[in-house]
């Protein structure tokens, strides 16, 4: 991991290169470079960030027309400038820029190394570079068919993009597990991991495919599987606008995606949602919808925030739906032997799509016959293509490292997928029916409201700012919220922050609490809230400093809170879309104040595509 750019044409590469690698900081990394073709095959790279890289060649002739460029977060070999790519081959006549991981790495650089190569990084990158120049080297073969058969001997993921010292106008990429799109401009081609460096130039995209081996040579494109069978690149179109990725006045992205979510909820809900009419359609799973209907059972594979957002639905499946639902981090699920029978249904949650652990695990569950639901913000993206259908959530791209908008935008898909099967399957009343669908169609509102209690919120996080722990907990649906709640803040601030349900605290947790632990409830008024308010009176007790997210008009719980943030009601299983926000807000506030980067919190990488 974590970010690639390349680029052959007529333009400054560069120029393109490096704007590009800033385009992908949001994605979390530690070193950065870059190669290019002028006067030999030169690599630069810097362990920091892309700035520190452009100082480092700031006196360098850095004119040409093609080049590779990279930002690095480290999986072999700890960051430095030495392991940051790209990385020569053993003649320095080929380069290459990789995301992922080679896991037969080892026993390929012990042969290489009885051969004679040296090696001057720890990476498993480097180990790549020499071992496609050796094939090419003792084969009376071309470059592009030295990688093809390279590739076909390493074990792992990759997204990797090759460039030669001897052919100015080439570029070879593959992909597998790794995420790859190629733009295709006028007599020009970009490569990035994703597509926020080309939009500023093209719209029309190639979305690599696993086991695909690109090839630009001469001013052409052509694409083959690794199989060496001829495949024809899809063109799409892509969506995004340039003014999506800037700040847009904001001071972080994460505080603009934060305030972009009534107009994302809004978005996911459009074309979708009637209430007014009693109509949800969602053409994305229209085909699979009875056998959604008829499944014995659901299963929920998702990592990080999305594993919240799958808790969430956990409630509201079984609630409406009345179907046994099992919610998996896709980590752990695709290591274990998992039942799963023909018929089952699998829904993926993924903000890139790209999640490796993710993708592993619906394929896991694929070989076995189940139906694959994905529920991605990124069209085009991995998991969306390798599901049997599903929803996007057009939410956007998020660039915050730390999720924001993408949770309240896979709640909101989510929910509709499950009001849709609730009313097939006649466990829902059309009267309750109506009242969901009225009530989902508030919610962009209602979360417009607690954004305008910024300020407050900006006042609370002042007062804890410093502390080294904090607790968070929840009852029902709000207690997923609590897990979201401090993982934000762990992400961001690199506050020790635990989510717990608000019933579990007696059986370990009240063991911290004392007049320096801060407990942040949410405590709005649902089934729950007569048990949630004894729980405030046991930390209360033990002289725990209380902030609560309650309901708007609730007069008995700001007597015990020392901070209180009100937010409007709404129906418990929806509630999570609402009182989610404050926490992010709190979480924003106190990183700012702590002097972190909010953005790119360190060791984090915004789309997990390895192990």
């Amino acid at each position: 991991m974590c970010g690639i750019v390349a680029y052959v044409g007529h333009r400054d590469a560069q120029e393109v290169i490096i704007k590009g690698l800033k385009r992908l900081e949001y994605r979390g990394y530690d070193s950065a470079g870059i190669a290019l073709l002028n006067n030999g095959l030169n690599v630069y790279k810097k362990k920091g960030k892309v700035s520190d890289l452009e100082n480092h060649v700031i006196h360098e002739n850095l004119r040409s027309t093609i080049g590779i460029g990279h930002t690095r977060w480290a999986t072999h070999g700890e960051p430095n400038d030495v392991n940051a790519h790209p990385h020569y081959s053993s003649s320095k006549s080929l380069a290459i820029i990789h995301n992922g991981i080679i896991e037969n790495y080892s026993s390929l650089k012990k042969d290489l190394i009885q051969k004679g190569h040296q090696f001057l990084s720890e990476t498993d990158t480097e180990v790549l570079i020499h071992f496609i120049e050796d094939i090419w080297e003792n084969n009376d073969c071309s470059l592009e068919e030295a990688v093809r058969l390279a590739l076909n001997q390493v074990i792992g993921a990759y997204a990797i993009v090759i460039m030669s010292k001897d052919n100015p106008d080439m570029l070879i990429a593959a992909r597998k597990g790794s995420p790859l799109v190629i733009g295709i401009g006028k007599d020009e081609y970009f490569m990035a991991s994703d597509a926020t460096p080309i939009i500023e130039y093209t719209k029309d995209v190639v979305y690599l495919n696993d086991l695909e081996i690109a090839v630009i040579d001469n001013g052409e494109l052509r694409v083959k599987t690794v199989e060496d069978i001829p495949a024809t690149p899809y063109i799409q179109k892509l969506e995004m606008e340039l003014e999506a990725i800037e700040k847009g006045g904001f001071d972080h992205f994460m505080l603009k995606e934060i305030f972009e979510q009534p107009r994302s909820i809004r978005d996911c809900l459009r074309g979708r949602l009637d209430a007014h009419a009693g109509r949800l359609v969602l053409g994305g799973i229209r085909e699979y919808i009875n056998k959604m209907v008829n499944a014995d059972r659901i299963i929920i594979v998702a990592c990080g925030t999305s594993w919240h957002a799958g808790l969430v639905a956990e409630y509201m499946f079984e609630e409406f739906c009345r179907i046994p639902v099992e919610v998996e981090y896709a980590s752990e699920f695709r290591y274990r032997n998992p039942i799963i029978r023909e018929g089952d249904v699998v829904i993926a949650i993924s903000q890139s799509g790209e999640t490796a652990d993710t993708l592993a695990a619906i394929e896991l569950a694929k070989s076995k016959g189940a139906i694959i639901i994905g529920v991605c913000n990124v069209v085009g993206s991995s998991i969306a293509r390798a599901s049997h259908a599903g929803s996007y959530t057009h939410a956007g791209p998020e660039i915050g490292v730390a999720s924001t908008k993408a949770f309240t935008a896979q709640l909101t898909v989510l929910s509709m997928i499950c009001f849709s099967i609730a009313q097939k399957r006649g466990t829902i009343s059309d009267q309750v029916f109506h009242q969901m669908l009225v009530e989902l169609e508030t919610i962009p509102d209602k979360v417009e409201r607690v954004l305008k209690l910024n300020n407050k919120i900006r006042e609370i996080a002042y007062t804890f700012k410093d502390v080294p722990n904090f607790l968070y907990l929840g009852r029902g649906s709000n207690f997923p919220v609590a897990l979201e709640g401090a993982l934000k803040l762990k992400e961001i601030s690199y506050i020790h922050a635990e989510g717990y349900p608000a019933a579990e605290m007696k059986h370990g947790p009240i063991a911290l609490i004392d007049e320096e632990m801060p407990v942040a409830f949410i405590a709005t008024s649902d089934s729950s809230y007569e048990k949630i308010v004894s729980n405030i009176q046991e930390v209360k007790a033990r002289k725990g400093r209380v902030i609560a997210v309650v309901t708007e008009g609730d007069n008995l719980i700001p007597q015990m809170a020392e901070f209180t943030i009100e937010v409007p009601a709404v129906h418990e299983a929806l509630m999570p879309m609402v009182s989610v926000i404050p926490l992010q807000l709190l979480s924003y506030h106190i990183a700012v104040m702590r002097g972190c980067n909010v953005d790119q919190p360190r060791n984090l990488a915004k789309s997990v595509t390895v192990e």
